[in-house]
Order: C-alpha cells, then structure tokens, then sequence
C-alpha cells in the first residue's frame, strides 16, 4: 500500500507521456500512461486516481469531450495540456470542468508545481472549508443544499448537480460571505483558487459556470450577482444544518 497521489497522464504524444510519467515517478508519486479515451477509461476502472493530466487533442474522442465525461459523473481534479495559447481555448477547457490547463511546450516542474497545488486545493489544508462548516454539515440556500460529507449540492428534488472542485471551493467562498462584496482577487484567495497571474481569466469563468448550475437564468442571475467595479455579491441567507 502507499500514500502516494496516483496521477494518470492521458496524452497521444509517445515522448510528452514518458517524459512526465518519469518526472513525476522521480519525484515521489505514482503516474500511469493513457494514449486515448479508452485507454483512460479502463485506468479509471482499474486504479484509484487522484488527478488526471488530459491532453486537449487526442486520437479520436478529443481532451474537452473527456473532460465533460469525467466531470459529469467524478469530481477527480483535471488538469488539462493545450497546444494552443488562445484566450478562448483555455476557456472552453475551463467550462467543461477542467481546474486548470496548461499550454505546451511546458517545463516538466511547473507541471509538477500545478499537480500538487489543485491536489492541495482538492484534498483541503488547515483552513479548508469542511472544518470551518463541519465535515457533516449541511448548508442550505435558496432552493439547494450543500452536503459537506459528500461535497454534493442537492436540490429541492434531491437531485444532484455534479460540482467540480473548482466550484465547490468558489461556491464555499460565497457561503462564507453572504450578502458581501467580493473582488475578484479576494475569490481567488478565498476559494484557494488559481496563481495570480491568470485568475483574470478564470475566475468570470468559474463564475460563469457556477452560475449555468445554480441560477434558475444565468443570462439573469439572481443568486451571485455582478456588482460592476467591485466583484461579485452572494445574496440569499445561508443556513447551516
């Protein structure tokens, strides 16, 4: 048995993959190599993964369509490689679900770097969220609940929504301040959230899909508002249970 972060690294480029299986090996945690969907489904069913690193294209069924596929059904942190260095690309791999991208060519250690920080936003430290509510808590807005034992959000029907880890931090973020402005530097330090110089680009995102899961209209959204200038503005009462 071992306590080491298994990461499985899904990419289609022979020499990408064994370079980072091998650095990541070297320092001190388990890598297992996919080349396509199929190849990463049955590592998914065979071994307990801890983060999956997905490459955008791939043979076949493509890196956003497998993120969509693994967010709507795991909450497992995905980082995800990118040839490309448009603004919108990254977006998109944002809104399928991804906690972070990163644009190739990249250095082998700030992928290591960002491994270990999503695995730390994802696993919680001394300040993470479910210690301040209660790992058993339940904390309810409007028409959901969020069940802290089982990080799901829960509607009046007792359906689930499927969060990634990214939202359920930022949705924490807003639960903490209710009815408060917060900036967008200020979302980024409370929801442990990406470095400082891309939240720029994240954050609206985040929002933006936290909103799509949450809002009854999220071209109108009545739960976490814009407050122009300022930032954003959780406004229902939040009750803990």
């Amino acid at each position: 048995m071992t306590n080491e972060p298994h990461i499985l690294v899904v990419e289609d480029n022979r020499n990408i993959r064994e370079l980072v299986i091998r650095y990541l090996q070297e320092h001190g945690l388990m890598a297992t190599p996919a080349m396509n969907g199929r190849e990463m489904r049955a590592a998914l069913e065979q071994f307990a993964i801890d983060l999956i690193v997905l490459d955008r294209m791939l043979p076949g069924v493509d890196g956003l369509t497998l993120c969509k596929e693994i967010r709507s059904r795991s909450t497992i942190p995905i980082i995800m490689l990118t040839a490309m260095a448009a603004h919108t690309d990254r977006v998109v791999g944002l809104e399928m679900g991804a906690d972070d991208y990163l644009t190739k060519p990249f250095d082998p250690g700030e992928l290591l770097a960002r491994i270990r920080a999503v695995l730390r936003r994802s696993q919680g430290g001394a300040q993470s969220p479910p210690e301040r509510f209660g790992h058993e808590a339940v904390i309810r807005f409007g028409d959901w609940a969020l069940h802290m034992a089982r990080r799901a959000l829960v509607d009046r029907q007792g359906l689930i929504e499927p969060l990634s880890n990214g939202e359920f931090d930022l949705l924490l973020a807003f639960l903490y301040h209710p009815q408060k402005v917060l900036s967008r530097d200020q979302l980024l330090d409370l929801a442990r959230g990406r470095t400082a110089d891309n939240f720029d680009r994240s954050m609206d995102t985040q929002v933006m899909r936290l909103r799509r899961k949450i809002e009854a209209d999220p071209k109108d959204p009545q739960i976490i508002k814009t407050v122009w200038g300022g930032g954003y503005m959780f406004t229902p009462e939040v009750h803990l249970q």
